[in-house]
């Protein structure tokens, strides 16, 4: 230890922050992050506690508007945000919900009875983190307006302040609340607000509310009749709707949707399921709307509600006879495409991205509601094939599963676990610490070549691909185990796969595919992130796989030597030069030395890497199915949309190191 010791510390080094300048310190504790994903999370922040005025009978409009320069406005037809005064400070309530962290009307449950926005810090928050935020509201007969700002004083910004109070203006009809605010961009480093993340987010809130009307306008975009670009959401159906729109690459089982819901005191529990031609199991779940893309106790509870329904079943009506052993649940589920929404008080999240569920007695009241309503769904003649159908395809995929168990212990003794899938294949690196090791799946041998010379062998593995993956999207998993190149990643990353995956046996904590940025490397990257969504998807929900983004140009000016790598940064760099430079567009890794590899793409001091994130379970389900599946005319209909094969915006947030 190297300190002085008597280097003073005393209570005149203890620094307060006021009000909300701890959060524009340190707004990763309340946002997550500050790129792509923590900008949009404020605007969620203000759509949740619009849609708490909507799910508790309130309002049935949402609005959202983007405008030109990156502001973002929320409107509802709600009740109004309170306005009367506190009486205890010289502060409206308004004025405390946006400027004090954990302050709002859904401690209780007196106001809400289901509240997404549970955390207390979402106005608050949003306020902070913004250059300036204004609030209208129509409420009693009258408009009322404040306003908020974030000034420098003497060298600091100061987060969240008042610049116009509270304040009373004209009579007014309307009732609800519009909240507009502009990002600070010196918090969010000119990320800019994606439309289609907004659109699909508030698509799913339409879903998951029947009879609420959720919108977005983009003023930034015009269409050839000059009309704003613009989404407006309304579902009548709710979740079965929900199902049908999830499931419409897929060749259904006839067209019948299983929907059943109940409610218990402050407890409700809607599930729609769905069965399709593809394999395994699709289930999609939420809480007081907010996704749950980790689970938790509420699907538990579901899964143990459909196994014992269908074992039960299957005893009655003579369908599995004595001597055969119960199905298991995967078995029931194998082909089904699940919704299931529940809404709740006091909700305990596992973290402050509110993605997986931890209150552990929800688990039995949920399998209790489901069991006793799906058996009252089977009971009814008419849904009497419906449950033979998914109890004959229980006993087929048990079939099948044995078949697996045994290809899979068939291949683990051809190849010793390890051996000889990866020899002449894989270039494993030096060090034992999976938390600092890099695995690079890397498209074709010449670029695997080329990255097994530039590499950093103390910390990066390369395991380059000869050819195209199996799309395990239409196999089964005895068909995946034959093809070399899945086998390859499996044991290379240590950890097994499907039922036997195991994350704490993973060798490499970063797994990067490294593709050409072109069609064959779109679809390259595309049959990789479906297997690993399909099969080892805690890969990507931990935060472990990335893509790797390779520069499209290297331009150079005599000795200066510049990589550009889209067609903007381009520019800007053939701005700078003006003239006498020399532009080499890459067409593929394979044209590059190992150094400029190591340059551009695989030195963390200097390359950009895009975290695969999955912030909407439902979206990412339609994609891969749309993209993986068998029906054509909806994959040219994608591919058209977006026909940018370096496109990540949707799937993935930058991650610079």
């Amino acid at each position: 230890m190297d300190k002085n010791l008597h280097t003073s510390y005393s209570a005149k080094d203890i620094v307060t922050l006021e009000g909300l300048d701890a959060v524009r310190k340190r707004p990763g504790m309340y946002i997550g992050t500050t790129g792509a994903k923590g900008l949009h999370h404020i605007l969620w922040e203000i759509v949740d506690n619009a849609m708490d005025e909507a799910m508790n009978g309130y309002a049935d409009k949402i609005s959202v508007t983007i405008y030109d320069d990156n502001s973002v406005s929320v409107e509802d037809n709600g009740r109004g945000i309170p306005v009367d005064d506190l009486g205890k400070k010289d502060k409206t309530a308004l004025e405390e919900i946006f400027t004090v962290l954990h302050a709002g009307g859904k401690f209780d449950n007196e106001k809400y009875e289901f509240s997404g926005g549970l955390h207390g810090v979402g106005a608050s928050v949003t306020n902070a983190l913004s250059k300036w935020l204004r609030v209208k509201v129509f409420s009693g007969g009258s408009e009322y307006i404040a306003e908020f700002h974030s000034p420098e004083v003497d060298g600091k910004i100061k987060s969240g302040q008042i610049k116009m109070p509270l304040t009373k203006l004209a009579p007014s009809k309307k009732r609800g609340t519009l909240v507009t605010f502009l990002p600070d961009d010196k918090v969010f480093d000119k990320e800019l607000y994606n439309y289609d993340l907004i659109k699909n987010r508030l698509r799913e809130l339409a879903f998951l509310n029947k009879g609420i009307t959720l919108s977005v306008e983009d003023r930034r975009v015009k269409n050839e009749e000059g009309a704003y670009k613009k989404s407006t959401n309304l579902y009548n159906g709710g979740i079965s709707d929900f199902v049908e729109y999830v499931n419409r690459a897929n060749a259904k089982q006839g067209d019948k949707v299983i929907y059943v819901e109940s409610e218990r005191k402050a407890f409700k529990v809607q599930l729609a399921m769905q069965y399709t031609e593809s394999y395994g199991e699709k289930t999609i779940s939420f809480v007081n709307n907010i996704p749950t893309t980790e689970g938790g106790s509420h699907e538990t509870g579901f899964r143990s509600a459909i196994t014992k329904c269908m074992n039960d079943y299957a005893r009655k009506n003579n369908l599995l006879k004595q001597k055969d052993a119960n199905l298991l649940g995967e078995d029931y589920r194998d082909g089904m495409t699940a919704i299931l929404s529940i809404k709740m008080q006091n909700v305990q999240f596992e973290g402050q991205t509110k993605t997986k569920l931890g209150n552990p007695e929800v688990k039995g009241i949920v399998e209790s509601m489901i069991s006793e309503q799906l058996d009252l769904f089977f009971s009814i003649p008419k849904n009497k094939d419906s449950a033979n159908y998914i109890v004959k395809r229980g006993i087929e995929a048990a079939k099948v599963r044995d078949a697996e168990k045994k290809a899979k212990d068939a291949q683990r003794l051809k190849n010793a676990t390890t051996g000889s899938v990866l020899v002449g294949k894989f270039s494993a690196c030096s060090g034992k610490d999976p938390t600092k090791n890099e695995l690079f799946i890397v498209e074709g041998d010449s670029a695997g070549g080329s990255a097994k010379q530039g590499r950093d062998r103390s910390f990066q593995a390369i395991l380059p691909l000869k050819g195209k993956p199996l799309n395990t999207e239409k196999k089964r998993i005895d068909e995946i185990l034959k093809n070399d190149e899945i086998r390859a990643i499996i044991y290379a990353l240590g950890t097994d796969f499907y039922r036997d995956f195991n994350i704490k046996n993973l060798k490499y904590h970063k797994i990067i595919i490294l593709a050409d940025a072109d069609q064959d490397g779109a679809h390259i990257r595309a049959i990789l992130l479906t297997f690993f969504y399909r099969y080892m998807r805690q890969l990507i929900s931990e935060g472990h796989v990335y893509i790797g983004m390779p520069p499209l140009y290297k331009v150079q000016k005599k000795s200066d030597i510049r990589y550009a790598y889209n067609d903007n940064e381009l520019e800007n760099i053939t701005t700078e030069f003006k003239s006498g430079y020399v532009i080499q567009r890459y067409k593929g890794l394979g044209e590059m030395n190992y150094d400029q590899l190591w340059d551009t793409t695989l030195d963390p001091k200097k390359r950009t890497l895009m975290r695969v994130t999955i912030d909407d379970a439902a979206e990412a389900e339609l994609i891969i199915s749309t993209l993986m599946g068998d029906n054509v005319e909806l994959r040219k209909a994608f591919i058209n949309e977006n026909a940018n094969f370096n496109k990540t915006d949707n799937f993935a947030e930058k991650h610079s190191e």
